[in-house]
């Protein structure tokens, strides 16, 4: 009998696995020229994504984490979920956030996806997310060359 082994997969490659399986998801994806090292820290801070003005971690347990976000419209999301270092998987009731980077030569390859979910369902309304999901990817990018 031949042993077959997984073949390993970038954090970037796992979340469009991930978005694939949930209807309505989109997926935006860019190179930053920057190193991970430097990507990584401004990106999992959240404060980049246009919609939230607000989070606050209230627990973490290695990779478990659970905060409360605050849109700029005034909602608030209790979101759980996972982050480790290139790798965030975030979800409340209502919203989903999902954040991955990868090393890459000359720079870090990024890409996010997320949106309103639909209560009960794996769905993403898919109004606007497009848009939200490239504004937040200029805004990192920003802060990144903005770092250097």
């Amino acid at each position: 009998m031949v042993r077959m082994t997984p073949p390993e997969i970038d954090d970037i490659h796992r979340l469009r696995v991930m978005a694939a399986g949930v209807r309505g998801a989109t997926v935006v994806e860019r190179t930053l020229p920057a190193p991970f090292e430097e990507v990584w820290p401004l990106m999992s801070a959240l404060d980049f994504l246009p919609d939230l003005r607000h989070t606050r971690l209230l627990h973490s347990d290695g990779d478990r984490i659970e905060l409360l976000a605050r849109s700029k419209y005034g909602f608030r999301a209790h979101l759980r979920g996972f982050r480790r270092p290139g790798w965030c998987w975030l979800q409340s009731r209502f919203l989903l956030v999902g954040l991955a980077a990868a090393p890459v030569p000359g720079g870090t390859r990024i890409a996010l996806t997320g949106g309103v979910r639909i209560p009960t369902r794996a769905a993403v309304l898919p109004f606007g997310t497009h848009p939200e999901l490239t504004t937040a990817t200029t805004r990192l990018a920003s802060r990144v060359t903005g770092h250097q």
